[in-house]
């Protein structure tokens, strides 16, 4: 049956309630003759840019970020042309209401708020003899290359929100397509539920999710395992990308199917990523070189340890030996320096861990002030969620030993992060290269305007998994993460004074698809590709979609 047939099979009512299909007031004369759709819409036909118009119109007049999600959310629940065209003209300024830091006020309230499920998979580790039969379903004989899954037992900021964090991977979607052109049809959100440790919705009466603490071990493990191998069996050309999992499992699950299948993490990987992006952008204003620097992580959980990680690669592809470049290392965590006879070390903080005998006053390490007057770092990224650790105290310490400062509060939302950017730009009379993890003004002083760059990962993940996708890459490796850094991290402009040190968000479809160019081609020459490719940039061209009408009968 080719698609108009089955189209012709579809009641008015089941065209206009898909999104995928849904046009509505654009509904062509013909199209409304021939699908009975006359008398369901009113009769004036509107063209896409119209529609766009009279909802941004609509959206002004809601007076709340939340109460705007809402609204936007409605529209993509109805017409997923609409909403992406909508959101591609106002990136910037949606990317806030679509996704952090507005979507934590939808996930803490999701099931009182529940309406649509979303096109999302309700996983439950109670009823895993239908894990295939509902990603069927929810797939609806679409050809999936994509899914984001959450457990959301770490969703950054704000905790644990079992089933309620499904929206931090229809958030992360959204972002893929508005900004990379990933094919809507083709991308599936899911959540894992295995109960939830926050006590505020065990107690909470309209709760949609599992009402019991949290699985762990080897029965949770068998229940991810399951998924995957449904996944995989149903979509074999899938790319899957795992969001906001707890800091005992996330590494384990990466480490565990990366060489596997073409999988990525983006609490692990993608922050790394636009961190790496961010310190070679800073380092190119600076015209320093990366394996001069000492990095120190203030914060040593799932995102600092991954960020650490991708750094220390970063120094190992420039040619230094591994045991060299671990002294350029630093964690901080709550206990201060973390230190390799501490005997509640993670795997992902080990190798990083530093030797008392170091240090004539090891005992004495156990603040954020105290390790940066002893280590004098160059690099500071803040991934604590603790506000104001950044004091002027180690701010100035910092500065005083290294000429430009490489400072980025990444914790977010605003009222967790390190610091504000205008205090650091401050205290440190202008010289530190800074990058937050929220959206910061641009900061005046002493006549010089600041940029301050977002280390917003959306930069980097959207392109990423278009490259991967487009290049039908069978692994997504180091050297394609690389590939994607290197190419943000190239596009700051040196010579202008307070150049940020990455590209703006609001130009995030154009840089999208620089990372997308980038990853596509370093996966045909490491020959991962599973379809004959000549061209990368042609076969991004040809994977990318965009928000227009086409005919019902095509």
């Amino acid at each position: 049956m080719d698609e108009e047939e089955s189209l012709m099979q579809l009641t008015a009512q089941q065209i206009i309630n898909n999104p995928f299909l849904n046009k509505g007031t654009a509904f062509t004369k013909e199209e409304r003759d021939q699908y009975g759709l006359n008398g369901v819409l009113p009769p004036a036909v509107q063209t896409l840019d119209q529609q766009v118009a009279q909802t941004y119109a609509q959206y002004l007049q809601k007076p709340s970020a939340l109460e705007k999600r809402i609204f936007l959310m409605d529209i993509f629940n109805h017409n997923h042309v609409l909403f992406y065209a909508l959101f591609g003209q106002h990136v910037a300024e949606f990317m806030p209401i679509v996704y952090d830091p507005t979507i934590a006020d939808t996930i803490e309230n999701y099931s009182a708020l529940f309406i649509d499920p979303q096109n999302a998979t309700y996983l439950s580790i109670e009823d895993q003899d239908h894990i295939e039969d509902a990603l069927k379903a929810s797939a609806d004989g679409r050809d999936i290359r994509l899914i984001v899954v959450t457990d959301a037992e770490g969703i950054l900021g704000i905790g644990d929100w079992g089933t309620q964090g499904v929206d931090i991977a229809v958030g992360k979607l959204m972002v893929y397509t508005a900004a990379a052109g990933i094919d809507p049809s083709q991308v599936l959100p899911v959540v894992l539920d295995s109960g939830t440790n926050n006590e505020s919705l065990l107690n909470d009466d309209l709760y949609l999710g599992l009402r019991k603490q949290r699985v762990y071990g080897e029965e949770y493990h068998a229940f991810v395992d399951k998924f995957v191998a449904s996944a995989r069996s149903l979509f074999p050309k899938l790319y899957l990308h795992f969001e906001d999992f707890g800091r005992s499992n996330a590494a384990d699950i990466l480490d565990q199917y990366k060489d596997q299948l073409t999988t990525f993490n983006d609490d692990i990987q993608g922050t790394g990523i636009i961190v790496l992006a961010g310190i070679l952008g800073a380092l190119n204003i600076s015209k320093q070189k990366m394996t001069d620097q000492v990095y120190m992580s203030f914060g040593a959980g799932t995102a600092g340890a991954g960020i650490t990680q991708r750094i220390y690669e970063e120094y190992l592809q420039q040619g230094m030996a591994p045991e060299e470049a671990r002294k350029h290392f630093y964690l901080v965590d709550k206990q201060g320096l973390l230190f390799d006879d501490m005997p509640d070390l993670t795997p992902q903080q080990k190798p990083f861990a530093r030797s008392r005998s170091e240090f004539t006053n090891a005992d004495e390490l156990t603040s954020l002030a105290a390790a940066v007057k002893a280590v004098h770092p160059t690099i500071l990224v803040g991934t604590s969620t603790v506000p104001g650790t950044f004091t002027e105290e180690v701010v100035t310490e910092m500065a005083a030993h290294t000429d430009r400062p490489i400072i980025f509060p990444l914790s977010n939302p605003t009222k967790l992060a390190e610091a504000k950017a205008e205090d650091l730009i401050k205290w440190t009379d202008g010289r530190a290269l800074v990058a937050t993890g929220i959206p910061a003004a641009d900061v005046e002083y002493k006549g010089v305007t600041y940029a301050i760059g977002q280390a917003n990962n959306a930069l980097v993940y959207p392109g990423l998994g278009l490259g991967t996708i487009a290049a039908t890459s069978k692994l997504l490796t180091d050297g394609m993460i690389s590939a994607a850094a290197h190419s943000l991290g190239g596009i700051v402009d040196p010579d202008q004074a307070g150049a940020a040190v990455l590209p703006p968000v609001k130009q995030l479809a154009k840089f999208s698809q620089t990372v997308a160019n980038a990853v596509a081609q370093e996966a045909l020459d490491e020959g991962l590709n599973e379809d004959p490719i000549t061209d990368a940039k042609q076969a991004v061209a040809d994977t990318k979609w965009t928000p227009e009408y086409k005919p019902l009968n095509l």
